[in-house]
């Protein structure tokens, strides 16, 4: 076989740095959009932040008063235009960017109580510690609370030590979850402690607040919070003690008959016992969790107009961006290229990828509530069908682009917060011939399970049946998974005396 050389012609599609960072930023959510801007603010010096989120922070002193980083009198606050006409998304004014004046929040020189926290020496007056806020506390955690007990209950070391070491073995909830012998077990043998020693720490840790703290199960949790519940009738704590010691299972299962015959009760007696049983916390301890919720901020907020609804960017997830101007006057006088010639062409190149972005996700959110105008006005159960390729075919471009945009991106509506990717979903077929929404059908079944009868819920079956007496077609396997998507607990167990 010979050997030749050959010429060929051909095109392909590279993605220059420019298209790839404008592809990053827009799937970014806006967390992760704050975060990449930080980044790059620490390493380009060419770019500038106007609307810097630490402007308006109270900060310490090194006396513990308090120091409003505010521009003083007589500084020239920072400007609000930008140079260049790089400007981060082109609408919002200057004043934005400006520090505020002096006695705008308590930082300055003013008149007002609130003018003397930021200068050291100075108090306001009243008796309030110097005038010096308060800072909040750290809350309180359960191991916490209970030691605080533990040193007011306990007088022998050897006993509060014990005792530590079984609240030590609490999971959060406030359940023991090791086993007594396993505890007494690993425990070295020269300290002599009897298993009987660590019996009556336990003891004394379940007789401690929260009731229910330092259980092995959720029988028991319940049955220490029942002996302890005050008002409560001899013969319904007995009975209420009863069904969570021996019949638990059947009671969350809401077997009724079994424990009415089991119990020898009516539905009157087995009804009071209830009542009491569900006043029970099965998670003592989740009180004292310290979880901190995670806020969403909408992209995008929909506010009905004259002719509509309509759609706008939230200002306070666009982040104002601008070129630094002394660099850039620096880099236009010299004629050589520099670091800095490159680091100036990356911040153009963001602010203008910045401003596509938002650009964007404007026009996607537009024409989904164009789309979905009936559920703006008449809630879930007017959610048509819709799919990427629709919005992709409206606005020109690609169903990845669309995945990118409706991706961790939120919507404010008059009916809450809505990810982008709620408005689309699967379509049913009517027996009209149309089409409805997986949407409006959850909808309609939690409104369904949220009007039937407690003592006769309503099955899968039926509401299959009653969703195709509404021209819906529908199988009860399907209803059976939206259902369980909505968690909605099964016929069985949504039954009530």
């Amino acid at each position: 076989m010979k050997q030749t050389l050959q010429l060929k012609t051909s095109q392909h599609l590279a993605l220059t740095p420019q298209l790839q960072q404008s592809i990053r930023l827009l799937q970014l959510s806006t967390l992760e959009l704050h975060q990449e801007i930080e980044q790059v603010l620490s390493d380009n010096p060419l770019l500038e932040r106007l609307d810097d989120p630490l402007d308006r922070s109270v900060r310490l002193l090194a006396d513990g008063a308090i120091n409003h980083n505010a521009a003083t009198p007589g500084e020239s606050p920072a400007p609000g235009q930008t140079a260049n006409g790089e400007e981060g998304n082109g609408n919002g004014s200057g004043s934005e960017g400006e520090a505020p004046e002096g006695g705008a929040d308590g930082g300055g020189s003013g008149d007002g109580d609130g003018g003397d926290w930021g200068e050291p020496g100075r108090g306001s007056g009243g008796d309030d510690e110097d005038g010096r806020p308060q800072l909040e506390a750290s809350p309180v955690t359960l191991r916490e609370h209970l030691m605080e007990q533990v040193r007011m209950t306990c007088s022998a070391a050897r006993d509060c030590a014990l005792v530590e070491l079984v609240v030590d073995a609490l999971d959060d909830n406030g359940y023991l979850e090791e086993a007594l012998d396993d505890i007494h077990a690993r425990l070295p043998e020269e300290l002599e402690i009897e298993f009987d020693e660590l019996r009556t720490a336990l003891a004394m840790v379940q007789s401690m607040d929260p009731p229910g703290v330092g259980a092995r199960s959720a029988a028991e949790c319940l049955a220490l919070q029942i002996r302890r519940m005050p008002g409560v009738p001899l013969v319904t704590r007995r009975m209420a003690l009863t069904i969570v010691e021996k019949y638990l299972t059947w009671f969350a299962q809401r077997e009724f008959n079994k424990l009415k015959k089991a119990l020898d009760c009516d539905d009157e007696d087995l009804r009071e016992a209830q009542a009491v049983i569900r006043q029970c916390n099965p998670h003592p301890g989740a009180a004292f969790a310290s979880d901190v919720s995670d806020f969403v901020v909408p992209d995008v907020i929909v506010r009905r107009a004259k002719d509509g609804w309509s759609v706008q960017l939230n200002p306070e997830v666009m982040p104002r961006l601008r070129v630094n101007s002394l660099y850039a006057q620096a880099l236009k006088q010299g004629k050589s290229e520099t670091q800095l010639g490159a680091q100036l062409q990356e911040a153009k190149w963001l602010i203008k990828n910045m401003r596509q972005r938002f650009d964007t996700i404007l026009r996607v959110a537009q024409a989904i509530v164009d789309r979905q105008r009936n559920f703006f006005s008449h809630g879930a159960v007017a959610m048509r069908p819709l799919v990427l390729r629709e919005i992709a075919d409206t606005l020109g471009l690609h169903e990845s682009t669309i995945s990118r945009v409706t991706t961790q991106k939120y919507m404010l509506t008059p009916h809450g917060m809505f990810e982008l990717k709620y408005f689309f979903g699967s379509h049913v077929a009517t027996e009209a011939g149309g089409e409805a929404s997986s949407t409006a059908i959850r909808a309609l079944i939690v409104q369904l399970t949220g009007a039937e009868d407690p003592k006769n819920p309503l099955s899968d079956s039926k509401i299959a049946e009653m969703l195709g007496e509404q021209g819906m077609v529908i199988a009860r396997r399907t209803v059976a998974k939206y259902r369980e998507a909505l968690k909605i607990p099964p016929v069985s167990l949504r039954k009530s005396l």
